[in-house]
């Protein structure tokens, strides 16, 4: 499971990041709610966790904004606010849940598993771009049926490239989604993961399907 979540204090954000971790989730964190709302209108998460008064943009606004988007993400909205008619403002605004500090981390994990239980349909285990294919389940790429052997960030990487294909994608939209934010902006670190996964992908075939849109970043096309 991939979740987003949007929490101001950096403190809690790290410790319920921690947490998650532990089982299992993998979990990117934004601190603004203006910057949490251009994420989580992407593809790639199964769920988002919401602090309720996160600045920027609060919280219910986040949830109405995606909802009126018509992104049906699970959304488990955490707050401080305990009051019956603040969860009921929670629930209405599009949340599919709604969380109360302080609260055990063991429980908040099994409400994210049930809401992303009754959202999930057939989930998409297998992205296919022209002749290339991805296998999620078996961590296998294959372009023109051949295997192509990628470590893990640059499975991500073409992950990441391959959810957005025909579209550019930023050179932060890369670091944010693959490096969760541990990341300098002054090293060349996606530069050698960009050259080494379009040596793989591309070298020995007939045409090139990563290309640099100069100025603004990456593209995948078939």
């Amino acid at each position: 499971m991939r979740v987003l979540l949007i929490e101001d204090d950096r403190e809690v954000a790290r410790y319920l990041k921690r947490g998650l971790v532990e089982f299992g989730v993998v979990v990117d964190c934004v601190h603004d709610g203006h910057d949490g709302l251009h994420l989580a209108r992407g593809p790639e998460y199964d769920a988002l966790i919401i602090d309720r008064m996160v600045p920027g943009l609060n919280g219910l606004s986040i949830v109405r904004t995606l909802r009126g988007e018509g992104v049906r993400t699970p959304i488990l909205i955490l707050s401080a606010l305990s009051h019956v008619d603040e969860r009921i403002r929670g629930l209405r605004a599009g949340g599919d849940d709604y969380v109360t500090k302080p609260y055990v981390l063991a429980e908040l994990h099994a409400r994210l598993e049930a809401i992303v239980r009754r959202h999930e349909g057939p989930r998409e285990r297998v992205l296919k771009i022209g002749d290339l294919e991805m296998d999620l389940d078996q961590r296998v790429v294959r372009r023109a049926g051949r295997a192509i052997l990628l470590h893990p960030r640059e499975f991500r990487l073409l992950e990441y490239l391959m959810r957005h294909a025909g579209h550019v994608v930023t050179r932060t939209m890369l670091r944010e989604a693959v490096w969760d934010y541990h990341f300098h902006p002054q090293t060349n670190t996606l530069d050698v993961h960009m050259s080494r996964l379009r040596q793989k992908i591309d070298k020995d075939f007939p045409s090139a399907m990563i290309t640099t849109v100069r100025g603004a970043g990456y593209c995948l096309r078939a």
